[in-house]
């Protein structure tokens, strides 16, 4: 969801030299991403990792800090490494921290999060020249994936038992961290089930924390699916999704990088809010039936988790069968 913002920055400032900070377990998706010089993994195991981060920063000797996120310990880096321009949200107390400490637009909660980041982007361009026209441009959320990266996909799911010819449908039935994000591991495998009758090699896909319900939806399917949850990291779990015919997930990090890639993608969403996180692209659709309760934004369920239960895995398949059947239009045309 930053990499419009991304994008947006690399257009402002086109010749400057831009280092992305990211947590490990997401640094390896923009290492060829072509809006970014350099990545700069932040591992925050530790005690000593906030120093090492603004030892690293200093010896960077970073001119503009722009802070998509909010944390506290954001701002503190970049003060303590002296990036001499400081520009992020005025959130968690943050804002003697920052040279420029920008309110947070009073449609946060009313817009998609890719507008939020873009919004940063669009205060630094009215600093420098007095206006901007991000808000004016079309999101670019679009994340290449090489020809290389791809033929290495196609590799490992031959090697995991891709049959040749037959269709690729991952299925995402993890969240890390919310199990109210969850659709029921039952519905997953039934549905699993489904599409392996009409010929598709399914795929379990997700984090290490991840592989106990990959483990469930499996135990629960009557065919033998291609577990890979845990197997891969997160760029090469991106070059996977790339070359899938269909993507099936909960609310969760996936549904965005299918997006991002172009895959068919559908997205189950419960106690979250799609106004706000729903994924970008015209072959990125949403199944949703909400109740009262909902968007609830809890982690847990506290009753009986109807969000969830109201959507039936015949539902699931019947607009998987559409996806796929306009993808493969797409494809003849």
């Amino acid at each position: 969801m930053t990499v419009p913002a991304l994008r947006d920055l690399r257009r402002v400032l086109p010749h400057a030299r831009i280092t992305l900070v990211s947590r490990p377990n997401a640094a390896d998706i923009f290492v060829d991403a072509d809006f970014v010089d350099e990545v700069l993994v932040y591992d925050r195991s530790g005690l000593g990792a906030v120093w090492n981060q603004v030892r690293e920063w200093r010896q960077r000797r970073f001119d503009l800090a722009i802070l998509l996120q909010n944390a506290f310990e954001a701002a503190a880096i970049a003060f303590l490494a002296g990036a001499r321009l400081r520009i992020g949200y005025d959130a968690e107390h943050r804002g003697k921290l920052l040279t420029h400490a920008i309110p947070s637009p009073t449609w946060k909660d009313q817009r998609h999060e890719m507008f939020f980041y873009r919004n940063l982007v669009a205060e630094l361009e009215r600093l420098l020249h007095g206006a901007s026209s991000v808000e004016q441009s079309e999101p670019d959320f679009e994340l290449k994936i090489s020809a290389d990266q791809r033929q290495r996909a196609n590799d490992f799911l031959r090697e995991h038992g891709l049959r040749s010819g037959s269709p690729l449908v991952l299925l995402c039935p993890g969240s890390i961290n919310s199990r109210a994000k969850r659709w029921p591991a039952e519905r997953y495998a039934t549905l699993a089930d489904r599409l392996a009758e009409t010929g598709a090699t399914v795929a379990l896909i997700g984090s290490p924390a991840e592989m106990d319900v990959c483990d469930q939806v499996r135990r629960q399917m009557g065919a033998e699916p291609i577990v890979l949850a845990g197997q891969t990291t997160v760029a090469e779990a991106t070059a996977i999704i790339s070359v899938a015919d269909l993507l099936i997930t909960n609310d969760t990090g996936p549904a965005h990088i299918g997006s991002a890639v172009g895959t068919p993608t559908l997205v189950i969403f419960g106690p979250t809010n799609p106004l706000t996180t729903y994924p970008f692209g015209s072959r990125a659709e949403i199944i949703r039936h909400p109740p009262d309760c909902a968007p609830c934004m809890l982690r847990d369920c506290p009753i009986d988790h109807r969000c969830m239960t109201a959507i039936t895995a015949d539902e699931v398949f019947a607009r998987a069968e559409a996806l796929m059947s306009r993808q493969r239009v797409e494809v003849t045309v």
